[in-house]
């Protein structure tokens, strides 16, 4: 039994068809006219493969299939729709898509099963312009209070509950989680360079790092850019431009895998003629340990505090994640694992650098997750790109461990 990559390659082309940026990307964030279209053709596929759909108060997308009667909890699998702008046709999607195929294809097989499958499309996992990431699947686990997502607008002035429930969800419905299961299997895009530099198909992925941001303010003087002398200045860009070079210095010095990154800058009044006044610019670090987070995050702000007294500014900071590293379920680790084994499939064992929903879900059930070979290691990008033989390679993989999940777990 093997799933129709015909098929799920039509898919892959025609989901990146919704949001089709003219730079040769995909722009679909969620709450978008092109989000909320591709939940109603993804609602309207999965009932044609005779899914019971529903739509949860965050408006994320279950779709629930069993052919026969069973006290037995549902195996989920399934990743995101929703993308960065002017990102790629894979990140999520291709999750998603395959999730759907495996369901399908045990349907057209007409294949007994002992547990259920559940499909989910999670609402906001990516950054969004209601800075809620993963807001569906931490809301489903009550990590998000009905305040806070009451309470958060984007940048136009608009609720998240007017754009929730015009996605079928409702925030006055928002209560502890109803379901439950017997395991959670994700599959996804690596986003880096490790399979392809060992030639490797596809990667089990046992853990996920720690994110931790901080959103950094440097406070200067604005000031007339042309009558300010040189020496004069107190110039917010050039110390948060400092600060930054500062910090890829720190991290190229330490001998670890931990990653940091200033990915967002704004800075004010932003014009030609005036010296910076005001610098925002968010800092994040990523790492398999906390301690090691602890103690780059303390270099850097020894560093930033030197900074900025040697150019007369002052700095303030305001945490917007600390997100613990994760360790994914042993059985579910050596079940994919000796699934990839069974089939011949090359495969590595290794953490996630990127976060993702499975990181919340392994809090309520057992999980792991399913990475596939990213050209270039390119994500967030036009150029994201996998090819149809390791896609058909994973999904088949997945198909496989669905079912030997099926037959292994209690």
């Amino acid at each position: 039994m093997k799933i129709n990559i015909e098929r799920l390659m039509s898919n892959i082309n025609e989901y990146a068809r919704y949001g089709e940026d003219p730079k040769g990307g995909v722009t679909r964030p969620s709450f978008s006219q092109e989000d909320y279209s591709i939940r109603n053709r993804f609602i309207s596929e999965l009932q044609k493969i005779n899914l019971e759909v529903s739509i949860d108060a965050i408006a994320n997308i279950w779709g629930y299939y069993a052919k026969s009667q069973t006290n037995k909890k549902p195996i989920l699998i399934g990743s995101h729709l929703d993308t960065v702008p002017n990102g790629g046709a894979y990140d999520g999607a291709l999750g998603v898509l395959v999730a759907k195929e495996v369901i399908q294809t045990i349907h057209e097989y007409n294949v007994d099963l002992n547990h259920p499958l559940c499909i989910v499309s999670f609402t906001a996992e990516e950054p969004n312009d209601f800075n809620l990431s993963t807001m569906g699947s931490r809301a489903f686990l009550g990590k998000l209070s009905k305040e806070a997502l009451k309470s958060a607008t984007d940048s136009t002035g608009r609720t998240l509950k007017e754009a929730v429930e015009k996605a079928g969800g409702n925030l006055d419905s928002i209560s502890p989680l109803e379901k439950e299961f017997s395991a959670f299997v994700e599959l996804h895009i690596e986003q880096g360079k490790r399979l392809e530099k060992a030639n490797i198909p596809i990667g089990v992925v046992d853990s996920i790092v720690g994110i931790y941001r901080d959103k950094i303010i440097i406070n200067g003087e604005a000031n007339h850019a042309g009558t300010t002398m040189m020496e004069d200045r107190t110039d917010a860009l050039n110390t948060a431009s400092e600060i930054v070079n500062e910090i890829e210095e720190i991290l190229k010095k330490n001998d670890t895998k931990a990653v940091a990154t200033v990915g967002k800058f704004n800075v004010y009044p932003n014009a030609p003629n005036i010296i910076p006044g005001k610098v925002e610019f968010i800092l994040e670090i990523r790492s398999e340990s906390e301690k090691e987070r602890n103690n780059l995050l303390n270099n850097i702000y020894v560093n930033i505090k030197k900074i900025s007294e040697r150019r007369k500014t002052t700095f303030t900071t305001e945490n917007i994640l600390n997100q613990s590293e994760k360790k994914f379920d042993k059985d579910i680790i050596e079940s994919l694992a000796t699934t990839a084994k069974e089939m011949k499939v090359p495969y590595t064992i290794f953490p996630s650098m990127a976060g993702h929903d499975a990181t919340h879900l392994s809090e309520i059930t057992k999980t792991a997750m399913l990475f596939v070979k990213s050209v270039g290691g390119i994500s967030h990008s036009p150029d994201e790109f996998t090819k149809q033989k390791d896609i058909e390679t994973s999904a088949n993989v997945m198909l496989q461990a669905v079912l030997n999940l099926d037959n292994k777990l209690n």
